[in-house]
């Protein structure tokens, strides 16, 4: 492969973060009596950065790099600003959690940085084997992440359940690989794979395999039915701190996985793999939202939310279409990351030294005790059940007119009853809240930055549901843009 300096100017963003990475790494191994404050504002102000970069290096065109390994596109540009959003939050709610705890170390900001250096490699790849080692460096950062708080039996057993069912679920993408690679006569660009399906040259029979495989591996990242078993007790085993995270940005690195495997390399096979994703969502939505209506602990509790939530998005990528169910699917994966941050937050906030708020009762009284964060909770549950006018609502709004345009009305009338019954638990806790008195008079110790945060999320959730347009226009504008390059 030849090397073109030119090919930098696409990848700036990944090559400032990686740079950044081994910055911080030596700057704190020699200055460890201020290591992890500076460990944090070096991790925030990469991401700020990059989000500069990334933001105006972005342009309409489909620009491709490294010999067709990396593109530079709308949704992808997009989707990064997202991530770099989602990871400053994260860290900033987690920080104080972290110190209460004494795990506010320097490795933690590193692995955070890794993992999100491996989101931007999958949403940019153009390549097989791009797409999976970018895969493989989120994941990696990940299962250490989860097993950071190394004196916690749960943390570790957490730890150890994700990295098991992760390395089995990268198995059988990588397995997937293999046979669309051995199928379409040795083609590893997604863009060759899938010129070799409308050449006529691959071996469908073999392609139909792989592509099973495929979903598999996409289903486990997604963390949906039926490869959903680790989400409940990684959400409950991991720090709260650690759960924001895997709850928020890589399901957006997820579903930029999804639209390159299956949207951009294998059209040609959209019938079939359509088909899983119905069955998939479909089972998603109904088991997440039976399951979540018996738990007493929030993070389980929002752990099975999230199974039905990525159900939702499933539904918008089935749709397909001219792009109109992508780009539905892109506002909802968003919008999600958007409402799972501020609910992890709130398990934060009234998180305390030595005691976890993580049971659906510690919420009781809230009003009482901060009328303010109890009206965010509540913003934030009103938008998670679809309850109009938040971003959840229109979320799922823009899905399932996707989903009746693309013909499958059943599918949405279930969503419908489905959403219907999954409100239960959203309301339950609004109720607690407003209704109930507290179990706790302790009074919130918050930090300022925590509390601006936390307002500012919950604020842009009701906003962005006054005010829809401008974030499903810019979803759809990406989408358009990408589909006319690509057919180009």
């Amino acid at each position: 492969m030849n090397f073109d300096v030119s090919n930098l100017y696409s990848a700036t963003a990944e090559v400032f973060v990686a740079i950044m990475i081994l910055t911080i790494m030596l700057t704190t191994a020699f200055a460890r009596s201020i290591a992890r404050g500076l460990a944090y504002s070096l991790a925030q102000f990469t991401l700020i950065v990059a989000a500069f970069i990334t933001f105006f290096t972005l342009d309409a065109n489909r620009d491709v790099a490294f010999n067709g390994m990396f593109v530079c596109d709308q949704p992808g540009g997009v989707l990064k600003l997202m991530v770099y959003f989602s990871m400053m939050i994260a860290l900033l709610y987690g920080r104080g959690y972290l110190a209460d705890r004494k795990l506010d170390r320097p490795e933690y900001y590193l692995l955070a940085l890794l993992s999100t250096l491996g989101m931007m490699v999958m949403i940019t790849a153009n390549h097989l084997l791009v797409l999976y080692i970018g895969l493989e460096m989120m994941s990696l950062s990940l299962y250490a992440l989860v097993a950071f708080d190394r004196d916690a039996v749960r943390s570790t057993e957490a730890g150890m359940k994700y990295f098991v069912l992760g390395a089995l679920a990268s198995g059988l993408l990588l397995y997937g690989m293999s046979m669309v690679y051995g199928a379409t006569g040795g083609a590893l660009e997604l863009s060759a794979v899938k010129q070799a399906m409308f050449n006529g040259g691959a071996d469908n029979t073999v392609l139909l395999f792989g592509l099973v495989f495929l979903v598999a591996g996409i289903s486990f990242k997604l963390g949906v039915v039926p490869f959903h078993m680790w989400v409940p007790d990684v959400y409950q085993g991991a720090p709260t701190a650690v759960t924001v995270i895997l709850s928020s940005a890589p399901k957006l690195a997820a579903f930029a996985l999804a639209m390159r495997l299956l949207a951009d390399a294998l059209p040609g096979l959209a019938e079939h793999w359509q088909s899983m994703l119905m069955f998939v969502g479909a089972a998603s939505i109904i088991l997440g939202n039976f399951a979540a209506l018996i738990q007493h602990n929030i993070k389980r509790m929002l752990a099975y939310s999230g199974i039905s939530h990525m159900g939702f998005m499933l539904l918008g990528l089935l749709s397909g279409g001219d792009g109109t169910g992508y780009s539905s699917a892109m506002f909802y994966v968003i919008a999600y990351a958007l409402m799972t941050l501020a609910a992890f937050g709130m398990v934060m906030l009234l998180s305390r030294e030595g005691f976890e708020a993580e049971n659906i009762e510690d919420f009781k009284g809230l009003n009482r005790r901060n009328p303010w964060f109890a009206l965010l909770m509540l913003f934030v549950m009103f938008s998670m059940a679809g309850i109009p006018f938040f971003v959840g609502f229109f979320a799922k709004f823009a899905v399932l007119q996707a989903v009746i345009q693309a013909g499958h009305l059943w599918i949405a009338i279930l969503a419908v009853v489905m959403s219907l019954i999954g409100a239960f638990y959203y309301l339950r806790i609004v109720k607690f809240m407003y209704f109930d008195e507290p179990v706790d008079s302790t009074p919130l110790n918050v930090s300022g930055e925590l509390q601006v945060m936390l307002s500012i999320n919950g604020i842009a959730i009701a906003l962005l549901g006054l005010m829809p347009g401008t974030l499903l226009k810019w979803c759809e504008e990406a989408m358009k843009v990408a589909f006319t390059a690509a057919a180009g």
